[in-house]
């Protein structure tokens, strides 16, 4: 298996829909990705609840980078781990919440799709809320990316 993103998910798939009890998402460049976006996947960022964070940390403590420090950190806030598999990085961010220009807001996947991708049916939100969330965020990277996913639809 060449792609290193189809190789994570195959690995990580199972534990995630066997550990998470409430609802999860792709979100990011990998998310993009799974609806059609020519995006570079650097690493895989998984929205969960906290609680679900707590047990994918536990259940992947010899997988965790505990050094690990992501970029923009002053704007984000979550339970937050980074993990290692073969393919690429796999990001978890529990309780996820963006600092706006006041306060501290929930970021939610709302409507979301199952993207199948390599045999397997991967949630992600659908292409208005990927790019609802990428603007969310401001920043370049991510303002490229919803344009990118706007040509889509």
């Amino acid at each position: 298996m060449n792609d290193p993103l189809q190789q994570t998910l195959q690995e990580a798939l199972p534990d995630l829909q066997r550990l998470c009890a409430d609802s999860w998402v792709l979100i990011g460049s990998a998310a993009a990705r799974l609806v059609g976006a020519d995006v570079e996947v650097a690493d895989i960022d998984v929205l969960t609840s906290a609680d679900d964070a707590g047990r994918l940390v536990e259940h992947w403590q010899a997988r965790r980078e505990s050094h690990f420090e992501p970029a923009g950190a002053d704007r984000f806030r979550s339970r937050f781990a980074r993990f290692r598999f073969a393919g690429l990085p796999l990001e978890v961010m529990g309780g996820l919440q963006l600092q706006d220009a006041r306060e501290w807001v929930p970021v939610v996947a709302g409507e979301t799709q199952l993207a199948a991708f390599g045999g397997m049916q991967i949630p992600v939100p659908r292409i208005a809320e990927q790019i609802r969330i990428l603007e969310s965020f401001g920043r370049p990277k991510d303002l490229q990316r919803a344009a990118l996913l706007r040509a889509l639809s």
